[in-house]
């Protein structure tokens, strides 16, 4: 553990002094996200801050090959895979925050990046469906490429959706990140996996690098992580769902009361990247309805709603926090314990809490435009009780002009 807080210390660290130097250079090259319609920013902001993760992760991975717990994290090539596919969609999110790449170009070169990760090794090789009696499921490259490479574009794409706010999607990264990090450390303690296993190794890191960037992108944010980061993330998150989820075959081991902390092993990278997903899902939903293309943007994502229903920026970003932190963290334990009734408890009381915060602004404008309504009733009530002396007199008769005023004496001031 101490190893993987090194790692995780080392891209925090790296990613926030780094932060600051691409900032001033995304200024010098222009690569500036101006206002638009459906942003919630008021000045131009420079993007980019995805290259300061990603150094930050690189770094962090430098220092785990010297560190001797970690060394079995490199016996094969999935952190290698990681680290060149991270650099080249990093890159091709460089290249979209200084030029705007159309859809179709973005998405060819995600695919590529994916098919890279995927040719140096990390790879869908096992699904376990415990509760449809069919056990494992061993996947060929037939099946485990083309399925690898979609779970990868569809999370880089559901990350892409949720950055709308300022420390949204380096917050929610962040909890992601360490949701997986104790699932995957959990197998190693448990006998799946190593403890020292790649999984681990890459959340961590992740983790490390979203957090050292948080404080230069949390409102009001100073610099935004662009495709370049969304993209990079979205990718390490893909491959940490993979590499913790889909490279373990609990039918090797012999005891079936061991395989407690897999029996969701499908559950847990679905509640972990919840809120992308379903920001992700209603997007298409909402957009293919329309006639409109699934990537042309809107003003109806998750958070914008929130700040619909009269949430400020920050509250609607600890909005999404709680409900990542709940659903992700609930999942993971939910897999550790094999669903203990006290937990579900926990995890039921904490979603109804949820869910009152959520509707709070909406309830308290009811309440304002009902008190509101009420004192108008009150008012109209009054006058209706002592009319106006002008009401009593009635009005003038049709043709006389009303009372002229008093006639006023030379230097009288009238008060």
């Amino acid at each position: 553990m101490r190893e993987y807080l090194v790692a995780f210390l080392t891209a925090g660290l790296v990613t926030y002094l780094a932060t600051p130097v691409v900032r001033l250079v995304a200024v010098r090259l222009r690569m500036m996200a101006a206002p638009r319609e459906r942003d919630v920013h008021v000045i131009p902001t420079p993007r980019g801050g995805g290259v300061a993760m990603y150094l930050g992760v690189a770094a962090a991975i430098l220092v785990a090959t010297r560190l001797p717990a970690l060394q079995r994290t490199f016996d094969d090539s999935q952190t290698a895979a990681v680290l060149a596919a991270g650099g080249l969609i990093c890159l091709l999110g460089v290249l979209d925050d200084k030029f705007g790449l159309d859809a179709l170009t973005k998405l060819t070169g995600q695919i590529a990046a994916a098919g890279v990760m995927v040719l140096l090794g990390v790879q869908l090789s096992f699904v376990f469906l415990p509760f449809a009696d069919l056990g494992t499921i061993s996947l060929g490259p037939d099946v485990g490429v083309p399925l690898t490479i979609l779970l990868t574009v569809l999370t880089v794409n559901a990350l892409n959706f949720i950055d709308g706010l300022d420390g949204l999607a380096a917050g929610v990264s962040a909890i992601a990140a360490l949701a997986f990090f104790a699932y995957s450390y959990n197998l190693g303690l448990t006998g799946y996996d190593e403890v020292a296993s790649a999984p681990a190794l890459i959340t961590a890191v992740l983790a490390g690098a979203c957090v050292g960037f948080l404080p230069h992108n949390f409102s009001p944010a100073r610099i935004f992580m662009g495709d370049s980061g969304s993209m990079l993330v979205g990718l390490m998150l893909s491959a940490a769902a993979v590499t913790a989820t889909g490279n373990v075959d609990p039918q090797t081991f012999d005891s079936a009361a061991s395989l407690l902390p897999l029996t969701l092993p499908l559950l847990v990278p679905i509640a972990v990247l919840f809120i992308p997903f379903i920001d992700l899902v209603l997007a298409v939903i909402r957009r293919t309805r329309r006639g409109q293309s699934p990537f042309s943007p809107d003003k109806m994502h998750l958070h914008h709603r929130l700040l619909a229903i009269g949430h400020s920026h920050r509250r609607a970003v600890l909005v999404m926090y709680f409900w990542a932190a709940l659903l992700s963290s609930g999942a993971v334990a939910l897999s550790i314990t094999g669903g203990r009734v006290e937990l579900l408890v926990a995890i039921g009381a904490l979603l109804l809490i949820g869910v009152v915060v959520v509707l709070a602004p909406r309830t308290r404008r009811a309440a304002r435009e009902a008190r509101a309504a009420d004192l108008m009733a009150m008012r109209r009530r009054s006058r209706a009780a002592h009319p106006t002396a002008r009401a009593v007199r009635g009005p003038a008769p049709a043709g006389e002009a009303p009372p002229a005023p008093a006639a006023r004496a030379p230097g009288q001031v009238v008060r």
